[in-house]
């Protein structure tokens, strides 16, 4: 029995040190700035539709789909024309995700062509923030991140983002405040960063009061036009 016993557990080791071995051989992910570097001069001479970017990136994670739609929003100069078909793609990847299930979207919008020069003006606009964001996010708060129950509440939290973004408004920082919501959500979810989604959360909160205040001001114009019409 203690023959049976010292043999098992030096089979367990082993399996332990072989499976260390094989991780250390396996080559270290590349960075997202690097992966969207990568797509820029791979598709550099000819043109890119969202489907040929899925399906190059969710083969690492889904999440990385999510942070590579919602680079080009987060300056405050509002992209109605790319608002809409990307803030359809997030609300229905983070949909999926929210009820557990495999991230889908119609053939449709895969065909979507992106505009020329789409990685290049990313990188050129978000680049220094995604580096940045690469050298901060690590795990933290890792609890926040692992729970079933949480991790769908925070999806939800990036599908309603995702709904604003759909609202082509052209007003700045509209789209910004959502979309750092997304980008904080889904960057901490890939990197099990709890403090990271909790700062999405103070981004979301900030950005229910800058729409708050703009519905107030929205209200009060209608007046003064109103009146400035009417003579009321």
């Amino acid at each position: 029995m203690f023959r049976l016993r010292k043999k098992l557990r030096e089979q367990a080791r082993e399996g332990v040190r072989a499976a260390e071995r094989e991780l250390r051989s396996r080559p270290k992910p590349k960075k997202l700035s690097e992966e969207i570097a990568g797509l820029a001069a791979r598709f550099s001479d000819g043109p890119l539709t969202l489907g040929e970017v899925v399906e190059i990136l969710q083969g690492r994670a889904w999440s990385l789909v999510l942070i590579l739609l919602v680079l080009p929003f987060i300056t405050p100069v509002p992209m109605p024309l790319l608002s809409v078909p990307f803030g359809v793609a997030i609300a229905l990847i983070s949909l999926r995700l929210a009820l557990g299930q495999r991230p889908w979207l119609p053939a449709r919008l895969l065909a979507k062509p992106l505009p020329p020069g789409f990685f290049s003006s990313v990188l050129k606009f978000a680049g220094k923030v995604l580096r940045v964001m690469e050298k901060l996010l690590r795990p933290r708060f890792v609890w926040f991140t692992e729970s079933v129950v949480l991790v769908r509440i925070h999806t939800l939290l990036m599908l309603v983002s995702a709904l604003v973004l759909l609202l082509p408004l052209p007003v700045p920082f509209t789209n910004a405040f959502p979309a750092w919501v997304i980008l904080l959500v889904s960057g901490g979810l890939l990197e099990r960063d709890g403090l990271a989604i909790l700062v999405g959360y103070v981004v979301a909160l900030a950005g229910l009061t800058f729409f708050y205040f703009l519905g107030e001001w929205a209200i009060q114009l209608a007046e003064v036009i109103k009146g400035w019409i009417f003579g009321g």
